[in-house]
Protein backbone atom coordinates (compact mmCIF):
# COMPACT_ATOMS: atom_id res chain seq x y z
CA UNK A 1 0.00 0.00 0.00
CA UNK A 2 1.66 3.17 -1.27
CA UNK A 3 1.18 6.45 0.95
CA UNK A 4 -1.38 8.01 -1.18
CA UNK A 5 -3.64 5.02 -0.59
CA UNK A 6 -2.87 4.76 2.93
CA UNK A 7 -4.28 8.74 3.32
CA UNK A 8 -7.13 7.60 1.39
CA UNK A 9 -8.03 4.66 4.12
CA UNK A 10 -7.38 7.42 6.56
CA UNK A 11 -10.21 9.55 4.92
CA UNK A 12 -12.68 7.05 3.97
CA UNK A 13 -12.83 5.36 7.87
CA UNK A 14 -12.75 9.12 9.18
CA UNK A 15 -16.02 9.58 7.33
CA UNK A 16 -17.54 6.66 7.85
CA UNK A 17 -16.98 6.97 11.79
CA UNK A 18 -18.30 10.53 11.50
CA UNK A 19 -21.36 9.39 9.60
CA UNK A 20 -21.83 6.69 12.74
CA UNK A 21 -21.54 9.39 14.83
CA UNK A 22 -24.25 11.50 13.65
CA UNK A 23 -26.85 8.63 14.17
CA UNK A 24 -25.50 8.82 17.77
CA UNK A 25 -25.29 12.28 18.73
CA UNK A 26 -28.78 12.49 16.77
CA UNK A 27 -29.97 10.08 18.85
CA UNK A 28 -28.73 11.94 22.02
CA UNK A 29 -30.28 14.74 20.71
CA UNK A 30 -33.54 13.11 20.48
CA UNK A 31 -33.24 11.93 24.30
CA UNK A 32 -32.53 15.17 25.46
CA UNK A 33 -33.90 18.35 26.71
CA UNK A 34 -34.08 19.73 23.14
CA UNK A 35 -36.98 19.42 20.66
CA UNK A 36 -36.32 18.02 17.45
CA UNK A 37 -36.71 21.37 15.69
CA UNK A 38 -33.98 22.99 18.55
CA UNK A 39 -32.12 20.59 17.12
CA UNK A 40 -32.44 21.22 13.28
CA UNK A 41 -31.63 25.16 14.34
CA UNK A 42 -28.98 24.18 16.19
CA UNK A 43 -27.77 22.50 13.08
CA UNK A 44 -28.44 24.47 10.22
CA UNK A 45 -27.16 27.96 12.07
CA UNK A 46 -23.94 26.54 12.95
CA UNK A 47 -23.62 25.14 9.48
CA UNK A 48 -24.61 28.68 7.99
CA UNK A 49 -22.51 30.52 10.61
CA UNK A 50 -19.53 28.98 9.08
CA UNK A 51 -20.65 28.58 5.42
CA UNK A 52 -22.08 31.74 4.72
CA UNK A 53 -18.51 34.14 4.87
CA UNK A 54 -16.60 31.32 2.78
CA UNK A 55 -19.63 31.61 0.05
CA UNK A 56 -20.05 35.46 -0.13
CA UNK A 57 -16.38 36.17 -0.03
CA UNK A 58 -14.58 33.44 -2.01
CA UNK A 59 -16.40 30.43 -3.77
CA UNK A 60 -20.00 32.86 -4.85
CA UNK A 61 -22.44 30.96 -7.08
CA UNK A 62 -25.97 31.88 -7.67
CA UNK A 63 -27.78 30.84 -5.22
CA UNK A 64 -31.63 32.30 -6.50
CA UNK A 65 -31.93 29.02 -8.18
CA UNK A 66 -35.69 27.04 -8.44
CA UNK A 67 -33.08 23.60 -8.74
CA UNK A 68 -31.23 24.62 -5.26
CA UNK A 69 -34.35 26.05 -3.43
CA UNK A 70 -36.10 22.56 -4.78
CA UNK A 71 -33.21 20.26 -3.22
CA UNK A 72 -33.28 22.57 -0.65
CA UNK A 73 -36.19 22.43 0.33
CA UNK A 74 -36.25 17.89 -0.29
CA UNK A 75 -32.79 17.19 1.17
CA UNK A 76 -32.11 20.10 3.72
CA UNK A 77 -35.62 20.96 5.24
CA UNK A 78 -37.99 18.10 5.01
CA UNK A 79 -35.25 15.26 5.47
CA UNK A 80 -34.39 17.07 8.68
CA UNK A 81 -38.06 17.55 9.74
CA UNK A 82 -38.50 13.72 9.24
CA UNK A 83 -35.23 12.44 10.27
CA UNK A 84 -34.69 14.27 13.94
CA UNK A 85 -38.70 13.64 14.35
CA UNK A 86 -37.67 9.71 13.91
CA UNK A 87 -34.70 10.43 16.16
CA UNK A 88 -36.58 11.57 19.20
CA UNK A 89 -39.14 8.51 18.88
CA UNK A 90 -37.08 6.01 17.45
CA UNK A 91 -34.19 3.81 19.10
CA UNK A 92 -30.76 4.65 17.11
CA UNK A 93 -29.91 0.94 16.53
CA UNK A 94 -33.25 1.11 14.28
CA UNK A 95 -32.56 4.71 12.81
CA UNK A 96 -28.84 2.52 11.76
CA UNK A 97 -30.89 -0.01 10.12
CA UNK A 98 -33.93 2.18 8.46
CA UNK A 99 -31.45 5.35 7.39
CA UNK A 100 -28.32 4.23 5.86
CA UNK A 101 -29.94 1.21 4.64
CA UNK A 102 -32.98 2.69 2.69
CA UNK A 103 -30.74 5.31 1.37
CA UNK A 104 -28.85 3.94 -1.38
CA UNK A 105 -32.33 1.70 -1.84
CA UNK A 106 -34.30 4.48 -2.55
CA UNK A 107 -31.61 6.24 -4.93
CA UNK A 108 -31.53 2.94 -6.80
CA UNK A 109 -35.30 2.92 -7.63
CA UNK A 110 -35.46 6.47 -7.83
CA UNK A 111 -32.90 6.74 -10.74
CA UNK A 112 -34.45 3.97 -12.73
CA UNK A 113 -38.12 6.06 -12.32
CA UNK A 114 -36.91 9.26 -12.85
CA UNK A 115 -33.25 9.75 -14.67
CA UNK A 116 -34.37 5.66 -16.55
CA UNK A 117 -30.71 4.60 -15.44
CA UNK A 118 -30.14 0.99 -16.25
CA UNK A 119 -28.83 -1.00 -13.54
CA UNK A 120 -26.57 -4.34 -13.06
CA UNK A 121 -27.98 -7.37 -11.44
CA UNK A 122 -25.45 -6.57 -8.83
CA UNK A 123 -27.43 -3.49 -7.71
CA UNK A 124 -30.91 -4.81 -7.90
CA UNK A 125 -29.73 -7.56 -5.63
CA UNK A 126 -28.32 -5.26 -3.26
CA UNK A 127 -31.66 -3.64 -2.93
CA UNK A 128 -33.52 -7.45 -2.22
CA UNK A 129 -31.22 -7.76 0.74
CA UNK A 130 -31.79 -4.40 2.08
CA UNK A 131 -35.55 -5.21 2.03
CA UNK A 132 -34.84 -8.53 3.60
CA UNK A 133 -33.14 -6.97 6.45
CA UNK A 134 -35.34 -3.13 6.99
CA UNK A 135 -38.56 -5.91 6.30
CA UNK A 136 -37.42 -8.63 9.31
CA UNK A 137 -37.01 -5.68 11.37
CA UNK A 138 -40.15 -3.84 11.18
CA UNK A 139 -42.40 -7.37 11.10
CA UNK A 140 -41.08 -8.56 14.37
CA UNK A 141 -43.06 -5.45 15.56
CA UNK A 142 -45.95 -5.62 13.86
CA UNK A 143 -47.99 -8.05 16.34
CA UNK A 144 -46.62 -5.75 18.83
CA UNK A 145 -48.21 -2.43 18.20
CA UNK A 146 -47.01 -0.94 21.32
CA UNK A 147 -43.82 -0.81 20.31
CA UNK A 148 -44.17 0.28 16.72
CA UNK A 149 -43.19 3.64 16.49
CA UNK A 150 -44.22 6.55 13.97
CA UNK A 151 -40.65 7.22 14.79
CA UNK A 152 -40.00 4.50 12.05
CA UNK A 153 -42.01 5.84 9.26
CA UNK A 154 -40.44 9.44 9.69
CA UNK A 155 -36.92 7.41 8.96
CA UNK A 156 -38.25 5.74 6.24
CA UNK A 157 -39.42 9.13 4.73
CA UNK A 158 -36.14 10.80 5.60
CA UNK A 159 -34.37 8.16 3.48
CA UNK A 160 -36.97 8.79 1.00
CA UNK A 161 -36.06 12.59 0.42
CA UNK A 162 -32.56 12.10 0.74
CA UNK A 163 -32.61 9.56 -2.09
CA UNK A 164 -34.97 11.89 -4.56
CA UNK A 165 -32.34 14.68 -3.05
CA UNK A 166 -29.49 12.28 -4.58
CA UNK A 167 -31.03 11.33 -8.19
CA UNK A 168 -31.86 15.17 -8.42
CA UNK A 169 -28.37 16.66 -7.88
CA UNK A 170 -27.54 13.58 -10.23
CA UNK A 171 -30.23 14.70 -13.05
CA UNK A 172 -29.29 18.30 -12.87
CA UNK A 173 -25.32 18.04 -12.35
CA UNK A 174 -25.42 20.29 -9.39
CA UNK A 175 -21.69 19.48 -7.59
CA UNK A 176 -21.33 18.85 -3.84
CA UNK A 177 -20.38 22.42 -3.19
CA UNK A 178 -23.19 23.62 -4.30
CA UNK A 179 -25.14 21.25 -2.54
CA UNK A 180 -23.70 21.32 0.52
CA UNK A 181 -24.07 25.77 0.35
CA UNK A 182 -27.49 25.45 -0.40
CA UNK A 183 -28.78 23.11 1.60
CA UNK A 184 -26.83 24.98 4.35
CA UNK A 185 -28.40 28.65 3.61
CA UNK A 186 -31.23 27.87 2.17
CA UNK A 187 -32.70 25.36 4.38
CA UNK A 188 -31.93 27.95 7.24
CA UNK A 189 -33.35 31.03 5.44
CA UNK A 190 -36.25 29.16 4.92
CA UNK A 191 -36.59 27.57 8.41
CA UNK A 192 -35.41 29.67 11.18
CA UNK A 193 -38.24 32.65 10.50
CA UNK A 194 -40.68 29.83 11.11
CA UNK A 195 -38.93 28.19 14.22
CA UNK A 196 -38.58 31.71 15.69
CA UNK A 197 -41.91 32.74 15.29
CA UNK A 198 -44.36 29.49 15.13
CA UNK A 199 -42.75 25.98 16.15
CA UNK A 200 -42.26 24.59 19.89
CA UNK A 201 -39.29 25.26 21.00
CA UNK A 202 -37.20 24.30 24.34
CA UNK A 203 -34.94 26.42 24.69
CA UNK A 204 -35.37 29.54 26.42
CA UNK A 205 -33.51 32.82 28.21
CA UNK A 206 -34.64 30.55 31.54
CA UNK A 207 -32.73 27.31 30.96
CA UNK A 208 -30.10 28.24 28.48
CA UNK A 209 -27.34 27.64 31.19
CA UNK A 210 -28.97 24.09 32.07
CA UNK A 211 -28.70 23.11 27.78
CA UNK A 212 -25.14 24.88 26.77
CA UNK A 213 -23.84 21.40 26.97
CA UNK A 214 -26.30 19.62 24.68
CA UNK A 215 -26.24 22.82 22.36
CA UNK A 216 -22.32 22.84 21.91
CA UNK A 217 -22.54 19.11 20.87
CA UNK A 218 -25.24 19.45 19.20
CA UNK A 219 -23.88 22.11 16.77
CA UNK A 220 -20.32 20.96 16.61
CA UNK A 221 -21.83 17.70 15.77
CA UNK A 222 -24.73 18.55 13.58
CA UNK A 223 -22.95 22.30 12.14
CA UNK A 224 -19.54 21.48 11.85
CA UNK A 225 -18.65 17.53 11.87
CA UNK A 226 -21.63 15.77 10.06
CA UNK A 227 -22.21 18.40 7.00
CA UNK A 228 -19.07 20.14 6.34
CA UNK A 229 -15.74 18.28 8.01
CA UNK A 230 -17.20 14.79 6.46
CA UNK A 231 -17.71 16.25 3.62
CA UNK A 232 -14.38 17.16 2.89
CA UNK A 233 -13.24 13.38 4.21
CA UNK A 234 -15.48 11.99 1.95
CA UNK A 235 -14.58 13.89 -1.11
CA UNK A 236 -11.32 13.61 -0.64
CA UNK A 237 -11.07 9.48 0.01
CA UNK A 238 -13.05 9.34 -3.45
CA UNK A 239 -9.94 11.20 -4.81
CA UNK A 240 -7.80 8.97 -3.32
CA UNK A 241 -9.17 5.56 -3.50
CA UNK A 242 -11.75 5.72 -5.79
CA UNK A 243 -15.79 5.86 -5.64
CA UNK A 244 -16.14 1.67 -5.53
CA UNK A 245 -13.72 1.54 -2.22
CA UNK A 246 -15.39 4.69 -0.28
CA UNK A 247 -18.77 2.91 -1.18
CA UNK A 248 -17.83 -0.38 0.23
CA UNK A 249 -16.36 1.15 2.99
CA UNK A 250 -19.69 3.47 3.98
CA UNK A 251 -21.70 0.10 3.92
CA UNK A 252 -20.13 -0.66 7.51
CA UNK A 253 -22.47 2.32 8.86
CA UNK A 254 -25.72 0.72 10.12
CA UNK A 255 -22.99 -2.09 12.00
CA UNK A 256 -20.62 0.47 13.56
CA UNK A 257 -23.96 2.90 14.59
CA UNK A 258 -25.99 -0.17 15.28
CA UNK A 259 -24.07 -2.08 17.64
CA UNK A 260 -22.31 1.23 19.28
CA UNK A 261 -25.97 2.50 20.16
CA UNK A 262 -26.71 -1.06 21.48
CA UNK A 263 -23.67 -0.28 24.45
CA UNK A 264 -24.51 3.28 24.38
CA UNK A 265 -28.47 3.58 25.08
CA UNK A 266 -28.46 -0.02 26.58
CA UNK A 267 -30.73 -0.70 23.68
CA UNK A 268 -32.04 -4.71 23.42
CA UNK A 269 -29.96 -7.09 21.50
CA UNK A 270 -32.64 -8.67 19.59
CA UNK A 271 -32.21 -11.30 16.50
CA UNK A 272 -34.25 -9.88 13.99
CA UNK A 273 -31.69 -5.99 14.60
CA UNK A 274 -28.69 -8.01 14.27
CA UNK A 275 -30.33 -9.89 10.92
CA UNK A 276 -31.28 -5.92 10.05
CA UNK A 277 -27.89 -4.70 10.47
CA UNK A 278 -26.12 -7.60 8.65
CA UNK A 279 -28.27 -7.50 5.88
CA UNK A 280 -28.74 -3.91 4.94
CA UNK A 281 -24.89 -3.05 5.66
CA UNK A 282 -24.37 -6.46 3.13
CA UNK A 283 -26.81 -4.87 0.66
CA UNK A 284 -25.42 -1.45 0.66
CA UNK A 285 -22.29 -2.83 -0.15
CA UNK A 286 -23.32 -4.60 -3.16
CA UNK A 287 -25.42 -1.02 -4.09
CA UNK A 288 -22.67 0.95 -3.10
CA UNK A 289 -19.78 -0.47 -5.09
CA UNK A 290 -21.83 -0.90 -8.39
CA UNK A 291 -23.09 2.55 -7.86
CA UNK A 292 -20.04 4.15 -7.37
CA UNK A 293 -18.24 2.43 -10.40
CA UNK A 294 -16.54 4.33 -13.21
CA UNK A 295 -19.36 6.30 -14.63
CA UNK A 296 -21.19 6.83 -11.26
CA UNK A 297 -21.95 10.05 -9.35
CA UNK A 298 -19.60 9.91 -6.27
CA UNK A 299 -21.70 13.00 -4.86
CA UNK A 300 -25.16 11.42 -5.41
CA UNK A 301 -24.66 8.96 -2.43
CA UNK A 302 -22.81 11.71 0.00
CA UNK A 303 -24.01 11.54 3.31
CA UNK A 304 -25.26 14.51 5.11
Amino acid sequence: MNNIERQGYIYVLAAVLIWSGFILVSRIGGISPLSPYDVIAIRYVTCTAILLPLWWFKFRFELLDLKLFVISSIGGLAYALLAFNGFELATASHAAVLLPGLMPLFIIVLSALINKEQHRLEKWLGVGVISIGVAGLLWQKIPNSDLMSVGHLYLVGAALCWGLFSILLKRWDISPWQATVSLALITCFLYLPVYLLWLPKNISVSNLSELVGDIALQGFYQGVMATIVQMLFYVRAVQLIGPATVGAFMAFVPLIAGFSAIVLFGEDLTAALVIGLVFVSVGACLSYSTFFGPKGSYHALRKY
